[in-house]
């Protein structure tokens, strides 16, 4: 026994230094494993890599849709969020990246946006420091938010209140902040009004 206690005491000491000096990024790295909604990487819709831009740490949730035109199931999302990021980036608007840290797909694939400790970016009067964007691709004025939708809209919002300390209070929507535009669409408004939004999400974190 006492051969033993030699043997594991110096790697119980390496270990406990590991662990004191893990960076910050390495322990949201680990948070983000036990995450309910799976993020694809930037690299499954190939997109480029953002340019450096105000960081902040998000400590509200803001829930957007694109708002352009319709996007199926049967629609390229990925293509499409591609053109968003072609466009933000390019000589119109000059964007250090797509506007959103997260973005969800007609069919509840969610995908990766800007570095959700970078700043994002809107065409409204708001600043969004501070704001983790979250946002629909399609246009929820015109296309339903089905129940497959809504599950995965409150179980990533309930995996980005645990991960960044937040309060499901300090979740809301575009048009809270801005009376420039009637985002996220009345499909997904409707459940931010009524107040599902904020009480499913409360619910969830409760099982965590």
């Amino acid at each position: 026994m006492q051969k033993l206690n030699y043997f594991f005491t110096p790697i119980i000491t390496l270990t406990c230094v590991i662990l004191f000096l893990c960076p910050k990024q390495t322990v949201a790295q680990l948070k983000q494993q036990r995450d309910t909604v799976k993020i694809l990487p930037k690299s499954e819709w190939k997109g480029v890599e953002g340019r450096p831009y105000k960081q902040h740490v998000p400590i509200k949730i803001t829930v957007h849709h694109e708002g352009g035109k319709l996007l199926t199931i049967n629609d390229d999302a990925r293509q499409r969020l591609k053109n968003i990021q072609s466009w933000g980036m390019g000589p119109e608007r000059k964007w250090a990246d797509v506007p959103y840290h997260l973005l969800i797909a007609p069919d509840g694939t969610v995908l990766e946006g800007r570095h959700p400790l970078t700043v994002g970016e809107t065409n409204t009067e708001y600043d969004p420091t501070g704001h983790l964007l979250i946002c629909f691709l399609g246009n929820y004025n015109q296309q339903k938010l089905d129940d497959k939708l809504l599950k995965v809209l409150t179980q990533l919002l309930a995996d980005q209140c645990l991960k960044y300390g937040i309060s499901p209070k300090e979740i809301s929507t575009h048009r809270d902040h801005s009376t420039q535009t009637t985002c996220p669409g009345e499909e997904i408004y409707a459940y931010f009004k009524n107040g599902y939004i904020v009480k499913e999400v409360e619910r969830l974190l409760k099982k965590k």
